[in-house]
């Protein structure tokens, strides 16, 4: 019994998730933002890095300072670096933990484009690209790939109208729980997710 509890508990704190992710879509920023905050501290810094990586990675997209929003994708990062694709697998059989990378990195690129730091940008944008390989030939993997081609041109100064002001200038999908394109998503299998924001 103890067992089916234990092997329950991280979906149900998916499910959470994805629910106040859903909020998030449905328009209510501030009142996703403090649940988040809520399951975080729940979750807390020490906690399960797969929940953690879920949770930090839509967090970012919570928030109004770009220095935050960084904040939360590195914590993201973090987590992620904790696991292994036995860790996923164990819970989600078509997700590898080397699929997070793309967009994690992707979105931290997106970060330091905000905060005006290029170098930084490039190097994450880099990085997104060398593990791009780990994504499947399906939406997601194509549209995680298709950002990191825009964000690639925004850098080179090749595409000066993508992204005014205020909008992400390579925002992608995040974990979750549903079954929809999602950033850790399979090759159109279960993914984690629903979109972290914009592809």
């Amino acid at each position: 019994m103890a067992e089916q509890q234990e092997q329950a508990a991280p979906d149900a704190m998916m499910t959470r998730i994805g629910q106040v992710v859903m909020l998030h879509h449905g328009g209510d920023r501030e009142e996703a933002r403090g649940r988040f905050l809520d399951l975080w501290g729940e979750i807390g810094e020490g906690g399960d890095p797969l929940h953690r990586c879920t949770l930090a990675h839509y967090l970012a997209d919570t928030q109004d300072d770009p220095a935050d929003e960084l904040a939360w994708d590195l914590r993201a990062l973090s987590a992620a670096e904790e696991l292994t694709d036995g860790d996923v697998a164990e819970r989600h059989r078509s997700l590898a933990a080397r699929a997070f990378y793309p967009s994690l990195h992707l979105n931290l690129a997106a970060d330091y484009v905000k905060l005006g730091r290029s170098e930084a940008a490039r190097s994450h944008l880099r990085r997104a690209r060398g593990t791009a390989g780990a994504l499947g030939n399906d939406r997601y993997g194509d549209g995680v790939r298709a950002a990191i081609g825009r964000l690639e041109l925004r850098l080179d100064g090749a595409d000066p109208s993508h992204g005014g002001p205020g909008e992400d200038p390579g925002a992608v999908e995040g974990p979750g729980t549903v079954e929809r394109p999602g950033p850790f998503g399979g090759s159109g299998g279960e993914t984690l997710g629903p979109p972290r924001q914009r592809p």
